[in-house]
């Protein structure tokens, strides 16, 4: 690990910042033996039921206001969990019981889960046939935000079921969480206040992870400063086309508009989607006026060799080979990725090769972004419901919530101790046999010791950035107005709304798609821009900015 990261941590440790402090402050009462390691976690660990005779290798157990436990679990129970598997530990095992971070669950918490993982690229589909099927597993990892109806309906189809009383009594490391943060408590309740998953929660850095970044070692030799205000950004992406033979002086990964995250709307304080407006009205970018501004903008900067002319088929083999030589010096991208992985990947082909992280651009120099990429603590995507099909639930509660203590959020962040990461005066820092492997990827090699997403809090001194340019970039593409403009991802439509959203969306995005290409690309005029504003509102898009107002609002009042 670079120095300057290690003190970083150390100050880190000292300000005592983030979920550290809040476990340390919450939980210093508690203890639990986590066998030999820590990580975080798909397969996520509670709090036991009163078995005071069993400490065996799981040591005292912790007392808290809800059933005291004692880890591991005196049970010969077990139950099935499905969830995706991580696509780096697939080099490895197939099962996350297989992986050393499953094993060390099991031995820390003392209950042997039965992993389901759905096939690669089919979770969706194969959800849905669990669903018809009604032959559920025991806990299941989903996005259940998009569950038709949110989770409020997953709860009346008789899906998944309430966990107030489960918190409430047998998962009190949680329940301390929830009480510590009253805007993490309303994230993660319905509308009706029905908690319905154990959570993810992701530490500071783990919320900001894209934004815009260029060659710096290009923008050194051209005398150039890191771009500040869209002028500084064409003056830039010139000089690197002139100068630098850049054939794609920016180019991005295509999705959707292009994957720009909102790095140029933001400076025209607009978005390329769903955003809140400063009054917290939900608003659709591309009805706003100075959307136009920005397609112009993107249109010139086409027209004159700036923008990747081949940007509606960029995808991400592309972007790499692009970056790593030299067809492109900008891109708005992943801090890990992207930034770590061209980083390392050039070291021996390009040497000199450099990146630095920009800020969101503004208009003018002085103006704060925006917008930019920013997630919020409560990641949907990577929580934990249990299903009616669970024969005991209390069990896979306590199971679960052993992942919210000290101990067993060590576990899930960072591994085994010894192994995958040792303490230095106090700091958890990633061994070298992860960091700096000879045959694998740091990410292949965590994914054996950790589990990078799934219902745990991460650590707020955890970090797999291996430069330093990456820890800037966090705190360049942090200085952003986003968490005020960010439409929340787990607000929830009711089911007849989402289905008029799904309905609405799915043609506005298909058409949006193909006229966003057109006006970049020159094909369709400018002054036709009006007219394609109508038809988005003809198409409905009023009616789905109504409906996400009236979900905002619900969320707001829980």
């Amino acid at each position: 690990m670079a120095n300057n990261r290690k003190g970083r941590k150390l100050e880190w440790l000292r300000l005592g910042t983030g979920i550290i402090l809040t476990l340390s402050l919450i939980l210093a009462a508690c203890s639990n033996n986590a066998g030999t390691g820590n990580g975080n976690g798909n397969g996520n660990t509670a709090e036991p039921t009163q078995n005071p005779g069993n400490a065996g290798t799981g040591g005292e157990g912790q007392k808290n206001e809800g059933t005291e436990a004692t880890y591991p679990l005196d049970t010969k129970e077990t139950f099935s969990y499905w969830g995706p598997i991580n696509g780096n530990l697939v080099t490895f095992a197939t099962n996350l019981a297989e992986a050393p971070i499953g094993k060390a669950i099991a031995e820390a918490t003392g209950v042997k889960v039965e992993y389901v993982h759905p096939s690669e690229g089919q979770l969706e589909e194969q959800f849905n046939l669990l669903i018809a099927s009604s032959k559920l597993p025991d806990a299941m990892e989903y996005t259940w935000t998009s569950y038709p109806g949110g989770p409020e309906k997953a709860i009346a189809d008789g899906v998944i079921i309430p966990l107030n009383d489960l918190i409430e009594e047998h998962a009190p490391k949680l329940k301390k969480l929830l009480e510590a943060d009253p805007e993490l408590d309303k994230m993660v309740k319905t509308d009706s206040g029905q908690y319905y998953a154990f959570p993810m929660l992701r530490n500071t850095e783990g919320v900001v992870f894209r934004g815009p970044m260029l060659r710096k070692d290009w923008l050194d030799e051209l005398g150039l400063a890191v771009p500040v205000t869209v002028d500084d950004w064409h003056a830039v992406l010139t000089a690197f086309k002139e100068k630098k033979g850049a054939a794609a002086p920016l180019t991005a990964q295509y999705a959707n508009k292009m994957n720009l995250q909102d790095a140029f709307y933001g400076a025209y304080r607009t978005s390329q989607d769903f955003y809140i407006d400063d009054e917290g009205k939900v608003r659709y970018g591309p009805l706003d006026p100075q959307f136009k501004e920005v397609i112009a903008l993107f249109r010139q900067w086409y027209s004159e060799g700036l923008i990747d002319k081949d940007f509606p088929i960029v995808e991400r083999d592309t972007l790499d080979k692009r970056m790593l030589n030299g067809e492109s010096g900008a891109t708005v991208f992943l801090l890990g990725g992207g930034m770590g992985k061209w980083l390392e990947s050039a070291k021996e082909q390009t040497p000199g090769f450099d990146l630095v992280a920009a800020p969101y651009p503004v208009l003018n120099a002085g103006e704060r972004p925006f917008t930019g990429q920013r997630d919020f603590k409560y990641n949907p995507k990577a929580s934990v419901s249990i299903t009616t099909s669970a024969k005991n639930p209390e069990l896979i509660a306590k199971w679960l919530d052993y992942a919210y203590g000290e101990q067993g959020a060590m576990l899930y962040n960072f591994g085994i101790e010894g192994e995958s990461y040792t303490l230095e005066n106090g700091v958890p820092t990633f061994t070298d046999a992860i960091m700096a492997n000879e045959k694998y990827t740091s990410q292949q090699m965590l994914s054996q010791y950790t589990i990078p997403n799934g219902p745990y809090p991460m650590h707020e001194m955890k970090t797999t950035n291996t430069f330093p340019q990456q820890d800037e970039a966090v705190k360049v593409w942090s200085e952003t107005d986003a968490a005020k403009h960010i439409l929340p991802a787990f607000i929830t439509p009711t089911v007849d709304e989402s289905k008029k959203v799904a309905q609405t969306m799915t043609a506005v995005n298909t058409y949006m798609e193909e006229m966003f290409i057109k006006f970049v690309m020159g094909s369709e005029p400018l002054d036709k821009y009006e007219g394609f504003v109508r038809q988005l509102e003809e198409m409905g898009v009023r009616d789905v900015i109504a409906i996400y107002q009236g979900a905002m609002d619900r969320y707001n009042n829980r």
